[in-house]
């Protein structure tokens, strides 16, 4: 209920709010499935516009980058104009800048249209279908964020294959104006998130009061919104918390390592002469498993033998993920690399399960929004130079197995620095309470000494001897005088 005081209503936990979340679910898809699934196209727009590996592998990368750096710009539309405007509004950027690649004659043009104008169309879908359901939803908001983030697995189970059949049936470029048409659903998506009404009927003195306090209020806050949401997103007292640094550290390897196999993957499978089609379903059965491992990893996370340890949690999950990318070189045949597909799937869903749980654990409700946009942008760096420098592995040796092999190394390098530096921290961090805890005692140790040391000196010296005399005369005539 404080946060329905927060709010000033009570949010409905249904109703309506379960034709937002499908809309957002719709957003959302394309928000995270989108980049991945574009891999499909790489080969064909490779050998028409003559770009290397590293070159193509640059679409994707600049894709998700403008997507997480988008944010905070997202976050404060979304708080000036409501949500309905701008998922439409990101729903034709997407539309129009898969539409407008299609027309592309350089890769350079593909990079602008695909991945500046895209990224930020899928940046503005994201912030805002999540912003929406914490408005709709109160009681059961964990329920409806979960079915509106599921929309990433399920769009990528069916955007793999359906890229494959487009691409077979018109080529990337027809291809890239179809998938142009299917992401204006996002519009239609956005105009089921309508705005937020409060069930009450206020009389008419109290709306004209509230009228005049909004007026009032309004330069101010249009003033100091940019320096709030400044502070909000680049507050930089966190570099000074160790845990923090610890795990933005761990999170930056992981995300320079993650996404290079997703992108490469139906690539490598071809190379190894896999059947296209086969190739595409690779990347649905990951997102199939990715689907039902989040929540399960949550479960378990919750759980009490988990949750006190929930970051060497992360740090295994990692390191699972890592180990399935060391590993995929040495497979050569289509049934094994439907199991590294599986297996990918699990460490892909398990990490980004708890990736924000954990950031949650060590800053805290209060200080999360903060943190979480600090850490957002930061991340655009890793993921932005990770699938091209696997890319320039792939055109410097002429094999993917060094792809591979350096991602793997980067993300099991990162878990175990989680895991060490973790065990150290929470040393330290009992150190310190430690400390902490005995300076109350000592401080009262020396007050103890202080009064006595008083009394002593007092009882020394005979004219203090004389007037504690007095007053304890006095007392003692008080006393019997005051029945």
């Amino acid at each position: 209920m404080h946060r329905a005081n927060e709010l000033g209503y009570k949010p409905l936990d249904g109703g309506w709010g379960w034709m937002v979340v499908f809309g957002a679910h719709i957003s959302i898809g394309f928000a995270y499935s989108t980049p991945k699934a574009l891999s499909i196209f790489f080969k064909e727009i490779q050998e028409d516009l003559g770009a290397s590996y590293s070159e193509i592998a640059w679409i994707s990368s600049i894709m998700l980058a403008a997507m997480y750096a988008g944010g905070p710009v997202s976050s404060v539309l979304v708080n000036r104009f409501g949500s309905r405007p701008i998922v439409i509004l990101g729903g034709l950027m997407c539309g129009l800048s898969m539409v407008t690649a299609s027309f592309g004659s350089s890769i350079i043009y593909l990079y602008f249209f695909i991945g500046v104008i895209g990224g930020c169309g899928l940046s503005l879908n994201l912030n805002a279908s999540l912003t929406i359901i914490s408005k709709y939803f109160l009681a059961k908001r964990p329920l409806a964020n979960g079915l509106a983030m599921a929309g990433s697995p399920v769009f990528l189970c069916c955007l793999a294959p359906l890229n494959q059949y487009l691409l077979d049936k018109f080529g990337w470029r027809g291809s890239l104006f179809v998938l142009g048409g299917l992401m204006l659903n996002c519009c239609v998506a956005g105009a089921l998130m309508r705005p937020v009404l409060s069930h009450r009927k206020p009389s008419s003195s109290v709306l004209q009061n509230k009228v005049e306090d909004q007026t009032i209020k309004c330069h101010t806050k249009l003033k100091a919104s940019c320096m709030e949401n400044a502070k909000m997103f680049l507050d930089v007292s966190f570099f000074k918390d160790r845990g923090f640094i610890i795990y933005l550290i761990g999170n930056m390897m992981f995300i320079f390592g993650a996404y290079a196999p997703i992108v490469f993957l139906s690539a490598y499978a071809i190379n190894q002469g896999v059947e296209e089609y086969s190739a595409a379903y690779l990347l649905s059965i990951t997102g199939f498993v990715d689907m039902f491992v989040r929540p399960g990893t949550g479960l378990v996370a919750n759980s009490k033998w988990i949750r006190p340890r929930i970051q060497y949690f992360f740090s295994f999950a990692m390191i699972f993920n890592g180990a399935c990318h060391l590993l995929c070189p040495l497979i050569r045949s289509y049934p094994f690399l439907v199991v590294y597909a599986v297996f990918f799937g699990i460490g892909f869903g398990m990490v980004f399960a708890l990736i924000f749980e954990c950031l949650m654990d060590l800053m805290g409700n209060r200080r999360f929004p903060s943190a979480v946009g600090l850490v957002t942008i930061i991340e655009c760096f890793p993921m932005l130079l990770g699938p091209p420098t696997a890319g320039l592995l792939v055109d410097v040796f002429g094999d993917y197995k060094y792809l591979f092999f350096m991602c793997g190394s980067v993300i099991v390098t990162g878990g175990l620095f989680l895991f060490i530096m973790n065990i150290y921290n929470y040393h330290m961090l009992a150190k310190e309470n430690r400390a902490k805890s005995r300076e109350p005692s000592q401080n009262n140790l020396e007050t103890e000494d202080r009064v006595s040391v008083g009394e002593a000196e007092m009882k020394q010296t005979p004219g203090a001897a004389m007037e504690l005399t007095d007053l304890e005369a006095k007392e003692k005539n008080g006393a019997k005088q005051d029945p």
